[in-house]
Parts: structure tokens; sequence; C-alpha cells
């Protein structure tokens, strides 16, 4: 009989979820933003809701307020500079790239981050490479076959699957008439992509200095700060601030509350039990997630090349999560190193009574006392 653990399935379940509320958010973002709605504000309101967000929630698990979130040195620098890359640069050139191309372009430009993170965790020693492991070519084919996935979504169409009638946006359609704001909104798109595989890795040094909930509040708050005076200097005029619409309003505070508050701390939990490139992988799921969204809500078409591309994502993250459950059966499968009693040193300072009280327990409850 098969025994399925929860607990083993946790990052996976929050993995699919936070790529469903990023989603959901791009469509939301997208609609906010074609009203009319700055994208830089955007930024702002939504660090600043997370922030406002994750302060009760911090204060309750802890039970002590927010001084038990105090930071080093090393810590402080770090989580400043995962702000700077994850909480500003990421979102910033993310939404500029959003305003300036498509929700389904947003989507596909980040099913690079597997790719870049892999290479750069492999590259500083957070990702086990060892060319004779079958596991190793595993996480090498399946980053591989996911990138490929994504390029057949991406500029490939085919037959029409499933077509509504009505004026529609393809992403296949706006392809093919490239100009300086598309060139434009793929180079933001790539920065911003690099920003995000840059903040995945910044994840393992930083969970050794503070928990993942205390982390998001710290990264929303100082990304709030960060990026405030340059949108306050971008946008002098107040009227840019207004929040004028319902769906500028349910945009905010879904992209604060779910996007930033929830999606950055389960990230970040996953990033310390499962590793940078496990949580990478599945950013495939968000272009599936959104082009099915897109087609029923925007009245996108749906290709057959929308459904192969879909099929090589799946399983190009099937074959990373097989390389990387191997590696974790490979790690607890490493013998621990049992130290003879027999070979340990004993100094004993004659002249101190401290020691010579210590050393008078017993050192083993057996049937035999040893005694000093």
């Amino acid at each position: 009989m098969v025994v399925f653990s929860l607990e083993e399935y946790k990052p996976l379940l929050a993995m699919v979820a936070t790529q469903s509320v990023y989603a959901v958010m791009n469509l939301l973002a997208k609609a906010a933003l074609q009203q009319g709605f700055s994208n830089f504000v955007f930024v702002v309101y939504r660090q600043s809701i997370a922030t406002l967000a994750l302060l009760p929630a911090l204060f309750f698990t802890r039970g002590r307020g927010i001084t038990g979130t105090s930071l080093s040195f090393n810590g402080c620098c770090l989580i400043f500079l995962a702000a700077l890359f994850g909480g500003t640069g990421n979102k910033v050139l993310q939404y500029v790239g959003l305003n300036l191309g498509t929700a389904s372009l947003v989507a596909v430009m980040s099913n690079l981050i597997p790719a870049t993170t892999f290479v750069i965790a492999a590259s500083v020693g957070l990702e086990n490479v060892e060319v004779r492991s079958l596991r190793t070519w595993a996480k090498i084919l399946g980053t591989i076959v996911c990138v490929g996935g994504t390029m057949i979504l991406t500029f490939y169409k085919g037959p029409t699957i499933l077509k509504f009638s009505g004026r529609s946006l393809n992403l296949g359609t706006a392809l093919h008439s490239v100009d300086f704001k598309w060139v434009l909104a793929v180079g933001c798109l790539l920065v911003s992509t690099s920003c995000w595989s840059l903040w995945l890795i910044l994840q393992v040094p930083i969970c050794k200095y503070i928990d993942p909930l205390p982390q998001a509040f710290w990264l929303c708050l100082l990304s709030t700060l960060q990026i405030a005076p340059i949108v306050f200097f971008l946008e002098p005029n107040l009227n840019a601030w207004k929040i004028n619409t319902t769906t500028e309003l349910l945009a905010c505070s879904f992209a604060g509350i779910f996007g930033s508050a929830v999606c950055f701390y389960l990230q970040s939990w996953c990033v310390s039990v499962r590793g940078p490139v496990y949580c990478a992988m599945f950013m495939p799921l968000h272009t599936i997630i959104t082009v099915i969204l897109a087609a029923i809500t925007l009245h996108e078409e749906l290709h057959i090349g929308s459904l192969i591309g879909a099929v090589g994502i799946i399983g190009g993250l099937y074959i990373v999560l097989w390389g990387k459950a191997e590696d974790v059966k490979g790690e607890a499968k490493e013998p621990t190193p049992i130290v003879d009693a027999s070979e340990i040193n004993i100094s004993i300072d004659d002249n101190d009574d401290h020691n010579e009280h210590i050393i008078r327990q017993p050192l083993l409850v057996n049937n035999t006392s040893c005694m000093l």
C-alpha cells in the first residue's frame, strides 16, 4: 500500500498556487494598465499593500511583534539586494514590459527563468552538477525541453483549436508586427527575468539569517522605500496616483496581498527546503495558465502550437523534478559519520573544581556505570 505524505507535496502545491496567482495577477494588471493606470505607481501600491498585509501576520505568528525580526549587518545587506532585484527591479521592468507588450508575452519571457537560474546556481555551486550522473543530465534535459516548449508556444501557432467570435489579440499575431515598442518590451522583460533569477539565488544565503515570513515583510518594506522616491520624481502629478476604477483597485489589492505578500513567502520557504532551481522550474506553468485564462476571459484564440508547447513544458518540468527527487534521495543515503566513544580524548585540569564536579556525572546510562 502506497502512503502519500502531505508534507512531501507541500512545496509542489505551494509553487502551483504561486504560478496560478501570478497568471491571474498579470491579467488584472494588464486590464488596469490599459485604462491608463501608471505602471510605476502600480508597483508602489503593490509593495505597500503587501507590507501592510504582512505586518499583522508577522505580529500574530511571532507573538512578540516585529522585535523578533532584527537582522545582522550581513542579513540587512542581503535583504536589501533581494529587494532591489526581486521587489524593485523585477517588478518595475515587468510592468513596463507588460504595458508595452501583452500578458502572454510576459508569461512566455518568464519561462527563461529556469534556464538562467540553473546556470547561475550551477556556477556558484548551489546545484549539484556531475557529468556522469543521470540526475544531472535529467535536470539539463528537462530545462532544455521546458525552454523548447516555450519557444514552440511562442513562435508556432498552427491550426486553431478554440476560436471565439469578435476581436482578439494573439501573441503569434503580435510577433509578426514587430516594432520598436515590442523590442523594448522584450528587452525590459529579459532584464526582469535575470533579476528574478538573482532573487531566487539570494534566497539561499538569506534563509540562514531570517525565516521566510519576516524576510517577505522586510523585502516588501525595503522595496517600497526604494521605489517610492523614484516614482514620486517620475510621477509628480497627483492625478497619476489616484485609483479611479474598480479594476485598478482590484488589481492593486490582488497584486499586493497575493502577488507579493503570499507569493514571496511561499517562494522563500520553498527555496529554503528545495533550492532555487526547483522553484524556477515551475515558471512554465505560469504560461499555460495565462494562455488558458486569456482564451477564456480575453477571447484569445487557442492554437495547436499552444497545446504542443504546453505538453513540452509539463514534460520538461517532470524530468527536472525527477532529477531533483534523485538528488534528495542521494543526500538521504549519505552515511552519517559515527564517532567512536573510545577515541574521544578528555583533558582534565586538576585545579578546576568545576570540571571535577561535571565529570563525576554518569556518561552512560547502562547496567555498568562509567566513572572518572
